[in-house]
């Protein structure tokens, strides 16, 4: 058996289709079915079962899944283990991140990663959506916000601030809120992926603020440039807005409260051991975002 038709199969069994697979694994969809097709040569039976509208595994495939993982992940780790020893990372890595994030500031951290280590074979997917690490085929993941997945090793990057922020133009149209209580009067631009999203310290405990909405979306660069349009007042990571706090574009709106924070980590199943790849990237990241990281500096010395 090949690797790489073993890695065809696990990749077409969890994305559902051979188009789907190809995408993830970089080759054309003709390249992936003939590994497909000869590893079941080779095995002498059919994993997957055709059909003109969807895949779907046989008993013989869903049989020789789990293996499939495991032989994948111990060529990995094997790998792993050998580059680390003898002071290089190489081989494949893959990771997924946030959208607006990764293009923001994982991205930029990124490039001067795989500069310092060119033997590495990044792909970076950029999904807002909830990815399971093990089950997409992931090497690790980068989220923001708590992690209830007992199943996953939680690495913290970097601790974020979140603050309210509107357009000079907004507060000069309404009077400017000045308690939490007032914000119930204020047009809001909401993310949709979160509920009870808007949450400040108080003296009893936390209080939940449900404001009338303007817009909602599950993008953080659209909600900043609802913001910076004008439109109302919205919560955000400061990673979104430090240059234009910086600039005076967006302003910080104080209520008296300090709204409810988070953290932002990278993931990966607890399963399996860090790769050194995965631990590499860690550092780095944790060093390129600094602590506190650099756009909390920033809008700390535009207050």
């Amino acid at each position: 058996m090949k690797l790489e038709g073993i890695a065809a199969f696990v990749a077409i069994a969890e994305t559902g289709s051979i188009s789907a697979a190809s995408r993830r694994l970089g080759f054309a969809k003709s390249v992936v079915s003939e590994r497909l097709a000869e590893l079941e040569r080779v095995l002498g039976g059919c994993l997957v079962q055709r059909t003109t509208r969807k895949l779907s595994l046989t008993e013989d495939g869903d049989r020789f899944l789990p293996r499939a993982r495991r032989i994948l992940l111990e060529a990995r780790e094997a790998e792993s283990e050998i580059a680390e020893r003898s002071g290089t990372l190489s081989g494949p890595l893959r990771i997924s991140a946030p959208v607006s994030f990764g293009y923001l500031h994982l991205g930029p951290a990124l490039y001067s990663f795989l500069a310092e280590h060119p033997r590495i074979e990044l792909t970076l997917d950029l999904d807002d959506r909830f990815i399971d690490v093990a089950a997409d085929g992931y090497d690790a993941v980068i989220r923001h916000g708590p992690i209830a997945d007992a199943r996953l090793v939680a690495k913290r990057l970097a601790t974020t601030r979140r603050v309210l922020v509107a357009s000079p133009a907004y507060l000069d149209r309404q009077p400017r809120p000045v308690s939490v209580a007032d914000l119930e009067q204020h047009r809001a631009i909401l993310y949709i992926n979160r509920d009870a999203d808007w949450r400040f310290a108080a003296a009893t405990g936390w209080t939940v603020v449900r404001p009338r909405a303007c817009l909602r979306v599950n993008n953080g660069l659209i909600m900043r440039d609802a913001a910076l349009a004008g439109l109302g007042i919205t919560l955000l990571p400061t990673f979104f807005v430090h240059e234009q706090l910086a600039q005076g574009s967006l302003v910080q709106v104080d209520v008296g409260a300090e709204a409810e924070g988070a953290e932002l980590f990278v993931c990966y199943p607890l399963a399996r051991s860090a790769p050194a790849k995965v631990a590499a990237l860690v550092a780095w990241l944790r060093t390129a975002f600094g602590d506190p990281p650099y756009w909390d500096r920033i809008t700390s010395a535009a207050e």
